[in-house]
This record gives structure tokens, C-alpha cells and sequence, in this order.
């Protein structure tokens, strides 16, 4: 039951904007919990390179004075990774567009990291 309803979080999370191209929850760990991402990529991959940047991600806040962290934003050529912690033992993972309307979909991302807190 739990995995259906972080499917379904996914989901409306994808289908809020065209620009989300993919998104998966992924423990602190590395380990895949639910996933929407095109066949194309390795989910083991995506969950262990997920929660290395987000590891390194807080390291870096805490040894820079940053505060706790918030979010590791990942800006390639073809498009943007987006990664923010749901809860203490997870992190959402985002892969975006590269002409994404960023605003909106850190709000929509903030809205189901919420949502997936109480989950775990």
C-alpha cells in the first residue's frame, strides 16, 4: 500500500508540469523506494548517484555555514536534476527539462516532499 501511494505522489508530481520528465524516491542509502523513469535509465544508478550528491550536498552546507540543506541543484546541458531530502531517510530526485520553468516546479517538488514525509 505504502508503494502505491508514493507512485501516485510521483505521479501527480510529474503531471503537474511537462517539464518533469522523471522523478524517484530514493532512501538516504541509495536504494530505490518508487520510481517514474523512463526505461532508459538504471534506477540502481539514479538511486546510489541520488543519494551521493545529496550526502555531499549536506556536507558542503554544513562546512560552509549554509544551514541545513535544502536542495542540490544539478544543471546539465540537456536539461536539470533536482534533488531535495523527504523527511530524514529519503530524498526526492527530479529530472527536468532544460528550458523548465524552475519556480513553479520547486513548488510543485516542495508540495511532494511533504507529502512523502509522513509516508516513511
Amino acid at each position: 500500500m505504502r508503494e502505491e501511494v508514493l507512485n501516485s505522489i510521483l505521479s501527480e508530481l510529474n503531471g503537474t508540469s511537462a517539464d518533469i520528465e522523471a522523478s524517484a524516491i530514493i532512501s538516504t542509502d541509495g536504494l530505490i523506494m518508487s520510481s517514474l523513469l523512463p526505461a532508459s535509465m538504471d534506477e540502481d544508478h539514479v538511486g546510489a548517484m541520488s543519494a551521493a550528491m545529496l550526502s555531499l550536498g549536506e556536507r558542503i552546507a554544513k562546512e560552509l555555514a549554509r544551514g541545513e540543506l535544502e536542495q542540490v541543484l544539478v544543471k546539465g546541458a540537456s536539461g536539470y536534476v533536482i534533488m531535495t531530502s523527504a523527511g530524514s531517510d529519503a530524498v526526492l530526485s527530479v529530472m527536468c527539462k532544460a528550458n523548465a520553468r524552475l519556480g513553479l516546479i520547486f513548488l510543485d517538488i516542495k508540495r511532494a516532499s511533504e507529502a512523502i514525509k509522513p509516508m516513511l
